[in-house]
């Protein structure tokens, strides 16, 4: 189960935010695929020279392709990693697996929720029945069988899995730490009560009345550890009604990251994350407030959003 943090006023830079992430971590990651991904603060996880990260979650892209390019995960139980139709496999997360350098540990959506689900339930495991007679039980012996008492069909137990940490990003917050998530949440409940602790950074700031009359927290402040205002924080992945994907800063990240390891440190790590040392420079590296005009644009109707998607250059 998470630790309770009831602390007042949990507000933090983006540093001391990620101060809570130690090497070696279990660490979960919200959002998914090109969605409310918390790109900020893994920028700044980046920076502060992170190693040996054990990464889990289900559908995730961009964010744990760029910490595979950077070096900080040494172990992946992730159930996929891609930029999905639109640009394909994942070329940091591809490298980093087929060279050792990172472990894979594949699942299936299903096998990680009841993993966290156990965690968060404080029990030691799970049972299930999907993944049966696949070659996922041959990579993980720690899965065990079981005939159920009560039918007699055979069942797969899965073990708990409790992340030290989830990095989370939400559209509202308060001082106190209660999270908003407009949209669909992916895993991100999930994470919440099964992590340790939470982090998170979050568009706006606002008052606890504010959130309750925006319909109330469904991340509630005593899982939350620290929380920090970070505008645009999940770009380049779109933070939903705020802004959209941008799809040319995607394509010019995916182009350096297809070129290999050292075209992307100098092509993107060293603009985008290293010489970007705050969030305010990484909003001028990126194109200031024409870039964030644009992205808001898709609200105008489906004429608007078609055309940022149709968008291919850096």
């Amino acid at each position: 189960m998470s630790g309770v943090y009831p602390n007042s006023d949990k507000r933090v830079g983006l540093d001391q935010l990620v101060a809570h992430v130690k090497d070696g971590d279990w660490l979960a990651i919200g959002g998914g695929l090109s969605s409310r991904e918390p790109i900020a603060a893994l920028r700044a996880l980046v920076r502060a020279g992170r190693k040996g990260l054990q990464v889990v979650g289900s559908a995730h892209g961009i964010d744990v392709d760029l910490l595979c390019g950077a070096g900080l995960v040494a172990k992946s139980a992730e159930s996929y990693v891609g930029f999905e139709q639109d640009f394909g496999m994942a070329p940091n997360y591809r490298r980093a697996c087929e060279s050792g350098a990172v472990e894979v540990a594949d699942g299936c959506c299903y096998t990680v929720v009841q993993q966290l689900r156990a965690a968060a339930f404080g029990l030691p495991f799970m049972p299930m029945r999907s993944v049966r007679g696949t070659s996922f039980e041959g990579l993980h012996p720690e899965y065990k069988k079981m005939i159920c008492p009560y039918t007699g069909d055979e069942l797969l137990l899965v073990p708990a899995l409790q992340p030290d940490v989830a990095v989370i990003h939400a559209q509202y917050g308060d001082a106190h730490g209660n999270l908003r998530i407009e949209g669909p949440p992916v895993a991100d409940l999930l994470f919440a009560r099964a992590s340790k602790k939470v982090i998170a950074t979050v568009e706006k700031i606002v008052s606890n009345r504010e959130l309750c009359d925006m319909g109330g927290a469904n991340v509630p402040y005593f899982y939350v550890a620290a929380v920090s205002e970070v505008p645009f924080g999940a770009h380049p992945t779109a933070c939903y009604p705020m802004y959209a994907y941008d799809r040319p800063h995607t394509a010019a990240y995916y182009a350096a990251a297809s070129a290999g390891a050292d075209a992307f440190k100098t092509q993107y790590l060293d603009p985008f994350v290293f010489a970007a040392e705050s969030h305010a420079d990484y909003l001028e590296a990126i194109g200031g407030s024409a870039t964030r005009e644009r992205l808001a644009s898709w609200s105008e109707g489906t004429d608007a959003w078609m055309k940022l998607y149709e968008e291919v250059g850096a």
